[in-house]
């Protein structure tokens, strides 16, 4: 198996990083074919405008060559080529002349970050706009500004991307991201990128235990349509899963619960992140905001919780270009993105109930497992093995006993495969 490393994911976020990207269009499909080299078995699929997904229709499909204005002097400003925040997110064909105060109207800034372009967009209403740091829109003096926006809505498509790995048991764990911002980082290239390399690693593993459906859409739209389309099968199949957003930056962990909140997936989360970092925060179903929204929804409810570094909306630079690769998102926080979230899965393939095999306690030393001479260090050394043979009576998970433990399920691998291997523990797989 290649070892996934944090350059390597680096690599693939500033590849991904100049596509200007949105619920629909050629940067959804460009991306996807990116995504597609890494993980070769990943199917693209279109989605045709008007098509209804439960309360909700495919919108036009949207498409952008170029977009500016410029100034009384001449001056070119707000290039969409330069920074494609500048064009607000769907914006209608314009070729016009506007005074200052009209273009006012149409421009959309930060005063409390005035170095910051905002990241704005109207899906579902007929508009046009563009986005320009107050710092720039300060400047702006009165006179005739030419407006130029080469766009169109059409009847097109909505493309999303899925794999399917298989493992041993037909029981799902379901990861979703989104891929529809265009050049922020943390929000969201993170997510697809650490997704990449997570369905990479499930891909190469000798066997898996459980089937993965990972799925690469655009928010909201994206996840209605797929929940449209795969309801049955997913409240069939789907015991776990995890909503994979804002996992690039170095500054802290984050947890958001399924509506539940007392899900396998939220035990697996709270369990990870507090043995990965003690501060992590945990948050409630109120503070919700991505694709968890529809996962967990009323007569969805599938068993979906999000494991983050920083979460949306808590941070500075959040939906603005000031979420950049290098300031905010960094090779070592895509790694740690990267790690809770495979130490989550390797949580749910490892979390069998384990069996004693033996009444009363069994005879270590005989089997090379305990010295024969007992002294105290001894004792704290076997202590562990011992609390997990004295938990294994058949009722408790792998999960629930190092939680009894205080200590990371991943301690507890080896010592279960030497009580496996010495027949002193059986195990069965979680139901």
């Amino acid at each position: 198996m290649e070892k996934i490393d944090a350059h390597m994911m680096y690599s693939f976020a500033e590849k991904l990083w100049p596509i200007n990207r949105s619920i629909t269009g050629a940067g959804v499909r460009h991306s996807l074919s990116a995504i597609k080299e890494i993980i070769p078995n990943l199917n693209i699929f279109e989605v045709l405008t008007g098509t209804i997904a439960f309360d909700w229709p495919v919108p036009k499909e949207w498409e952008v060559k170029e977009a500016y204005i410029l100034t009384p002097s001449g001056n070119k400003i707000c290039s969409f080529r330069e920074n494609n925040l500048h064009l607000v997110g769907y914006s209608i064909p314009v070729n016009k002349v506007l005074s200052l105060t009209e273009l006012q109207n149409h421009l959309y800034s930060i005063p409390e970050q005035p170095t910051a372009i905002p990241y704005i967009t109207s899906y579902y209403k007929e508009r046009w706009g563009f986005c320009i740091s107050h710092d720039e829109r300060e400047k702006l003096v009165c006179g005739d500004y030419t407006v130029v926006i080469e766009s169109r809505l059409f009847s097109g498509s909505l493309t999303y991307g899925e794999i399917v790995i298989p493992g041993k048991s037909k029981k799902e764990v379901f990861l979703s991201t989104y891929i529809c911002h265009p050049s922020m980082a943390n929000n969201e290239l993170s997510g697809p990128v650490v997704t990449t390399f997570l369905a990479k690693w499930l891909n190469e593993r000798k066997e898996n235990k459980y089937t993965y459906r990972i799925i690469f859409i655009p928010e909201t739209i994206g996840s209605i349509v797929y929940i449209s389309k795969n309801l049955k099968k997913m409240k069939e199949n789907i015991f776990a899963g995890f909503n994979v957003s804002c996992v690039g930056d170095d500054r802290s962990y984050s947890y958001l619960p399924s509506r539940s909140g007392n899900t396998i997936s939220d035990a697996v989360a709270k369990h990870v992140l507090k043995h990965l970092s003690s501060s992590f925060i945990s948050y409630e179903w109120k503070d919700r905001g991505s694709d968890e929204r529809q996962y967990c929804a009323p007569h969805v409810d599938l068993p979906i919780a999000s494991i983050m570094r920083t979460k949306y909306g808590e941070y500075s630079e959040y939906h603005t270009s000031l979420d950049t690769l290098g300031a905010v998102v960094t090779d070592q926080g895509l790694s740690g993105g990267f790690n809770a979230l495979r130490s989550a899965l390797e949580v749910l393939e490892n979390n069998i109930y384990p069996t004693v095999q033996v009444k009363c306690e069994p005879q270590l030393g005989t089997r090379g497992l305990y010295p024969n001479l007992s002294t105290k260090d001894v004792k704290e050394e076997v202590g562990l093995m011992m609390d997990l043979i004295t938990w294994s009576d058949g009722s408790k998970s792998l999960l629930e006993i190092a939680e009894i433990c205080h200590v990371p399920m991943w301690e507890l691998y080896p010592l279960l495969e030497l009580m496996v291997s010495n027949d002193l523990i059986s195990v069965a797989d979680f139901n």
